[in-house]
This record gives structure tokens, C-alpha cells and sequence, in this order.
């Protein structure tokens, strides 16, 4: 089954031309499916970039995924048009008030990890959109930022600002075999890893209810399992294009900002030749196994969301 997608969202032809399924709203209607609700609240500068990304793996399951485009309400982003983000987006508040809820929710990194979470902009709006999913979201899945913010919120857990950026592709360890959300990995993955600040085992350790299923000792851990809030949190960037590190290197070396080479992305550590993507699989299982794990647990209806959870 494809992913529902707006006929004139950039991210439909780009995902067409890779090879994956997509609809738009008229062929979709036309199917007697219930499609799985999946949103994402994107906080990255680069919006279409992000949706690209997280489209594509959702998008690859064989069951049928309405996509859904959520901004935080008063903040303005200067890195997007705003005839795209007023076609595509609807604001947080919007969607609190509708009532309406989700099978998943995702909820992005952003660019903002130096700052203490208080200090960020709009974080208050942030922290009711954490208790929100409790309540209208099945399965959320933070990532970089976003998982750092949820797992400080619910348990507590600080995140430490790093001496320098970890900033490359990383091995982890699978630590968790058994778990739902890793069937089909490897014993040790690559994941790209472009952080500032970390998380520390002992830490996540110390908190009721969290179990790590990946990590290593250079990164620490990267994939969290947080049963009793139905989430998950990444701390790196499985949904990373082959040249998004490539990307940030460059970046910062035309802007004159210190920046080591990605480590072990290119070949021989040499940024004159093009990179090699060595997690698309994995990122593929685990987004493929999440998108699974939430079809075998939602309510069919969607109104029971967050109610049947607590029964």
C-alpha cells in the first residue's frame, strides 16, 4: 500500500521517481482501507528536506499511511517559504483543538541543543505537546532533539553539552534482540551521528521504565525504548540522505566554523570523494518495524486512542 501524500507536496514526486508508492487524496478515498495516521512535527530548518526523508521510510511499509505536517504555533521558520508551510502545515494548536488523533507521531530534531530546554522559544508549547500524545497519539517517536526533549520531560533525564560535535557515522551495538522494533538487525549497525550534546547511559539507566536497545561506548546510547509512554527516542539520524552530513561539513567550512571531517563517512576520510550510505537498510527495518509494531497494537477505532491504553 502507498502513502498518502498531497498531489502538489514536493515529497510525492520525489518518492514517485524513487520507486515508492504514493496516492493522493481522490485515489486514496476511492480505497475501503483505514489508513494508518501518521504526523510529523517538524522542527528542522530544512522542512522539505525533513519531510523528504521521513516520508520515504514511512512511505516503504505495505500498508496505507495518511501523512500528516505539523508546525509548533507561533514559531516562524526562515529556512521555508510560507506559501509551502501555509499548504502543508497545520499549526499545533489547530490540531489540539480538532481533537483528532494519531497512530504516530514523530517529532524532529532542531537545531537549538545548546540551549537549556527552558530557554528555548517555545518550549511551553512543546511540553503540551508531549502530554497531548498521551492522550491523542498511539506510538510517538522523537529523534535527536526531539528525543532528548521528551526523555528530560518524562523521566528526568539531562542532556551534556560535548567538548566537540560527534559527527559522522558511528557503529552501534544491538542490545536488545528480542525487541519488536529491531527485527532483522544486524548485531552492529552504522547510524549518522551529528550532535552536540549527549545523553548518558548511567542516566537512562537510572530512570524507571527505559531500555536501551542500541548504543556504544564512543556515542552512547542511541535507541530508547519507553514502554510506558508507548515512545521511542533515537539520538541519531537513521533518516539521514546519503550526503546530509556531506551537506553540514560543507556548510560549516564555507562559513568558516571549526568542523572535523565526518568520521568514517567518506571513503578513506577523504571529503574529495562521495560518501557511501552504509544505514539505509536499517533505517528502512526500523522504521518499517515501528510502522508494524503500531499497526499490531492500535485501536481500530481511532477514537479510542489514548483511552484504551489506559484500561
Amino acid at each position: 500500500m502507498p502513502i498518502k501524500l498531497p498531489s502538489d507536496l514536493p515529497a510525492y514526486d520525489v518518492l514517485k521517481r524513487e520507486g515508492v508508492m504514493v496516492m493522493g487524496e481522490d485515489q486514496a478515498a476511492r480505497q475501503d482501507i483505514r489508513p494508518l495516521r501518521i504526523a510529523l512535527l517538524n522542527l528542522m530548518p530544512k522542512k522539505i528536506q525533513t519531510e523528504n526523508q521521513f516520508a520515504r521510510l514511512i512511505g516503504a511499509t505495505p500498508l496505507q499511511i495518511e501523512f500528516s505536517l505539523i508546525r509548533m504555533s507561533e514559531h516562524r521558520t526562515r529556512n521555508t517559504a510560507a506559501e509551502h508551510m501555509e499548504s502543508f502545515y497545520r499549526p499545533f494548536s489547530e490540531i489540539r483543538r480538532s481533537g483528532e488523533k494519531f497512530d504516530g507521531l514523530i517529532i524532529t530534531g532542531a537545531p537549538i541543543e545548546h540551549l537549556p530546554f527552558e530557554e528555548v522559544t517555545y518550549w511551553d508549547e512543546m511540553v503540551e505537546v508531549m502530554e497531548w500524545t498521551q492522550t491523542h497519539v498511539h506510538s510517538t517517536f522523537g529523534v535527536c532533539w526531539g528525543a532528548m526533549a521528551m526523555i528530560h520531560h518524562f523521566h528526568g533525564v539531562p542532556k551534556h553539552i560535548l567538548p566537540e560535535k560527534l559527527f559522522g557515522c558511528f557503529p552501534q551495538k544491538n542490545l536488545n534482540r528480542s525487541s519488536i522494533y529491531l527485527n532483522g538487525f544486524s548485531d552492529i549497525c552504522v547510524v549518522p551521528v551529528s550532535r552536540w550534546t549527549e545523553n548518558k547511559q548511567s542516566e537512562i539507566d537510572a530512570a524507571e521504565g527505559l531500555v536501551t536497545l542500541l548504543g556504544d561506548e564512543i556515542t552512547g546510547p542511541c535507541l530508547i525504548e519507553d514502554a510506558a509512554h508507548r515512545a521511542l527516542y533515537v539520538f541519531n539520524h537513521f533518516e539521514y540522505d546519503s550526503d546530509t552530513l556531506k551537506q553540514e561539513y560543507d556548510r560549516d567550512v564555507e562559513g568558516g566554523s571549526p568542523i572535523n571531517v565526518p568520521m568514517n563517512y567518506y571513503p578513506e576520510d577523504d571529503p574529495s570523494r562521495p560518501p557511501l550510505n552504509r544505514w539505509r537498510s536499517h533505517a528502512h527495518l526500523l522504521y518499517g518495524n515501528w510502522i508494524n509494531a503500531i499497526y499490531q497494537t492500535t485501536p481500530f477505532d481511532t477514537d479510542r486512542i489514548g483511552i484504551d491504553e489506559r484500561n
